[in-house]
């Protein structure tokens, strides 16, 4: 199998005993094994190749947290290559295999014994465009407005279909997606939503409005924003890629018309990670 291997750069000139030991794995059980840059340039041999093209590999292996996963996105693309998460972070809910449990995981996915689950990215446009966002304007968890240099508040329009939904007085607004329900979202008061849910998550960030509340809706909606405030400009976040942009620009946030496949390994459930990671429903009560 082609297997791509794909870390993001950090102040380490090395590599780490976890990606040592899935080179290893790979090496010995005999896949082709592609490397992206900031993983090539540290190894000393060249029987390994630089992972340039997604279309030249079958699965990519992504070796970090659940930011190294997103920052893969940009590059996985429309490809529908599926993305294995190996986490070696601290939370990683994205991320399906632990560090603890590497071989074994490994073992499991050439194997077959694990589930792709395909989750919805958000795409974003605005007019007039803005070149940098127009190169790849799409997010898995979500797309956020927010304030710049400013202590003042957001005045938001937001429209869904075409017809008035409300005007948000915020320090801004969170579309997630459900896949990001558990990220931003979630620490701004927003619902849990499982990843194969058809929605999409409108929450405000710090509404001064005690009767807005953050509102699911169906992921087919379109919607339209228009951000004006005291200053010149605000901020738009996609996953982990931010613009600044000016007051006034109308913005268009809908379903992307791709998806992304990521891989769930037998054993391991959405619902699981919720009690693993999240502690969602514990209670000394439950005792299976």
């Amino acid at each position: 199998m082609k297997v791509g291997i794909f870390k993001v750069s950090s102040k380490l000139d090395y590599l780490t005993e976890y990606e040592k030991a899935v080179i290893k794995y790979l090496e010995i059980n005999n896949h082709n094994i592609f490397l992206n840059k900031n993983l090539f340039i540290n190894i000393e041999t060249k029987k390994y190749e630089e992972l340039t093209k997604i279309s030249n590999i079958d699965v990519l292996f992504t070796i970090g947290g659940d930011g190294t996963l997103l920052r893969a996105i940009p590059f996985v693309k429309d490809s529908n290559v599926p993305i294995l998460g190996i986490n070696t972070g601290q939370l990683g809910f994205l991320t399906s295999l632990n560090k603890e449990s590497l071989a074994k995981g490994l073992d499991m996915f050439f194997r077959k014994k694990f589930t792709l689950i395909t989750r919805t990215l958000i795409e974003l446009r605005t007019s007039p465009e803005i070149p940098e966002i127009s190169f790849f304007p799409f997010a898995l968890n979500e797309v956020t407005v927010t304030r710049k240099n400013s202590t003042s508040m957001l005045s938001i329009q937001t429209k869904i279909n075409k017809r008035l939904l409300t005007t948000y007085w915020s320090d801004g607004l969170i579309i997630s997606s459900p896949t990001g329900s558990t990220g931003y979202s979630l620490s701004s008061g927003g619902p849990i939503i499982s990843p194969d849910t058809n929605t999409f998550v409108l929450n405000p960030i710090a509404p001064h409005n005690i009767s807005i509340r953050p509102l699911i809706i169906p992921d087919n909606s379109k919607i339209d924003i228009i951000v004006t405030s005291r200053a010149k400009n605000h901020l738009i976040s996609l996953d982990n890629r931010r613009f600044s942009i000016k007051n006034g620009y109308s913005i268009l946030i809908s379903k992307a018309p791709f998806y992304i496949n990521t891989i769930q390994l037998d054993g391991d459930d959405f619902f699981m990670t919720l009690r693993d990671k999240l502690f969602w429903g514990l209670d000394k009560r439950n005792r299976q």
